[in-house]
């Protein structure tokens, strides 16, 4: 791998680290020349709200919703960030990240 596909790699699952809101560690991405641009794959744990907290569930958007805005927004943001067009944002689901639930004193 050259230097400027690792920097590429690097910023790209920063990004996506970032715009999902978990740790980069939580965040796998491959990024490949296709159709004259770039097609990124991320594969990432998802924060979901705790299942007992049915309001947040109900007013929140679904996971496909917020995976279709994100796709969207990462396009975008590569773009700017890599100086290249690019063509496609795939994403894979690896788990879910729970937040810890606080005790009642």
């Amino acid at each position: 791998m050259r230097v400027r596909e690792e920097v590429i790699d690097k910023v790209v699952r920063e990004a996506s680290a970032a715009t999902i809101g978990v740790r980069r560690e939580d965040v796998a991405v491959d990024v490949a020349e296709w159709a004259g641009g770039l097609a990124v794959r991320i594969m990432a744990k998802m924060p979901i709200p705790d299942l007992a907290d049915t309001d947040a569930i109900r007013d929140g958007e679904s996971i496909l919703e917020r995976i279709r805005r994100m796709q969207s927004a990462l396009a975008e943001e590569f773009s700017w960030l890599t100086g290249r067009e690019i063509r496609r944002v795939s994403f894979t689901v690896t788990g879910a990240i729970i937040p810890a639930r606080k005790s009642v004193k």
